[in-house]
């Protein structure tokens, strides 16, 4: 594979040329105020825009937020994400009122070298998500219209083939951003011949979302530790009662296969935060993960599991995670996701973590970011380069 670089545009030249960058911008939002309540996608794009404004570029930065249903919605608009933007960059950021109509053209037409623009939400347009060729390149040439070289920087959304993603870099000389070669070299790493023992912390809500990526990494793995809703079909795969705990009971069967084939390899909790209701006041205790009351709910893993990840990873050399542990938005549930991540942080290893709800989860519990060796942008992006799968806003940038 090979994909040419933000230096090789830079090596070319950039000043006063206009450049659009592939960002993703899709942050959270608190739905009462509006405001930004995690900003870490914003900060992972910063080192390619000052690359690019620091040697002159016409920066114009489009990205979507949210799932709006190719139309203009106020509360997917990205006004707040330009605002943080220019905080971070420390200088203003113009922002598009719209992504290829009039506003996008007088904005772009309007940079000066060396500044910054944002267009809106790109979801705003039912171009960028269609599955239509068609209906998607007309799109993508209307945006390719707007610059003059193409950076990718946006690895949350490589794995969509959507127009701003997989057809514009067709249309305009293509390179990967600093965001996205990181995350390809780091996980090239995982995907090679990673330093042993290779321990993978896998959690979340369902068995069926991380099926794949079970299937392809089990046989590359020295243990793979199970945590999350997810165990709790795994633990009902063992025989054991899980009350009103999360299930697939469709997945039942395949988890016991699962484990079958394993070898061993699974560790799954021996016991669990089981609480009366979702709820971040509901009353709970520790109960042993064979033993959940059939009318509770478990929503952690408990201390005991906790420890006896913590000494499976140990002696790790290669770390990968994805999905908590348990319901860590809420206090009361949150130690078992803290656990183990710290756990993660202690081990001398090279640690990765794959985005989505972990990276989050890094974030709201306080954890020191730079303990980890590298922490993802992209959650379903870093699982399915891991399931082996084509990426097509990756397949886009090969040369």
């Amino acid at each position: 594979m090979t994909i040419r670089n933000l230096d090789d545009l830079l090596a070319e030249g950039v000043s006063g040329r206009r450049v659009l960058v592939r960002a993703d911008l899709n942050v959270p939002l608190d739905k009462q105020t509006g405001k930004i309540t995690d900003d870490g996608r914003i900060r992972a794009v910063l080192p390619t825009l000052t690359a690019l404004t620091g040697a002159g570029a016409k920066v114009v930065v489009f990205s979507h937020l949210g799932r709006p249903k190719g139309a203009p919605d106020p509360q997917f608009s990205l006004r707040p994400v330009a605002a943080r933007l220019g905080e971070l960059l420390g200088a203003q950021v113009r922002f598009a009122e719209d992504t290829v109509g009039e506003s996008a053209r007088s904005t772009v037409d309007a940079l000066a070298d060396g500044e910054v623009a944002l267009l809106e939400n790109l979801r705003f347009n039912k171009g960028e998500t269609s599955k239509d060729e068609a209906e998607r390149g007309a799109f993508a040439d209307q945006l390719a219209t707007l610059g003059e070289a193409y950076v990718d920087d946006a690895f949350g959304a490589v794995h969509r083939k959507h127009a701003s993603v997989f057809d514009v870099p067709a249309r305009l000389p293509h390179v990967a951003g600093r965001l996205v070669l990181r995350e390809v070299e780091v996980l090239a790493k995982l995907t090679g011949e990673p330093e042993r023992p290779y321990v993978v912390v896998l959690g979340g809500s369902k068995v069926s979302d991380k099926l794949a990526v079970i299937e392809a990494l089990l046989p590359k793995v020295d243990r793979l530790l199970i945590g999350g809703g997810m165990c709790f079909t795994f633990l009902k795969a063992q025989g054991h009662e899980v009350g009103t705990s999360l299930l697939e009971e469709e997945m039942v069967e395949t988890c016991r296969n699962l484990l079958e084939r394993a070898e061993g390899k699974i560790l799954l909790p021996v016991d669990v935060v089981a609480a009366d209701a979702f709820a971040p006041d509901a009353a709970h205790d520790t109960v042993r993960a064979d033993a959940i009351p059939s009318h509770r709910l478990g929503l952690d893993i408990g201390p005991e599991t906790v420890a006896g990840f913590a000494a499976a990873l140990a002696d790790a050399k290669t770390i990968f995670w994805n999905g908590p542990m348990g319901v860590f938005e809420m206090a009361a549930f949150a130690n078992g996701t803290r656990g183990v991540a710290e756990a993660i942080t202690k081990a001398d290893a090279f640690s990765v973590v794959g985005g989505g709800d972990s990276a989050a989860a890094v974030r709201a519990l306080g954890l020191d970011e730079s303990s980890f060796g590298h922490i993802s942008t992209g959650g379903g992006a870093s699982l399915e380069y891991l399931e082996g799968k084509t990426l097509p806003g990756i397949a886009a940038l090969e040369d």
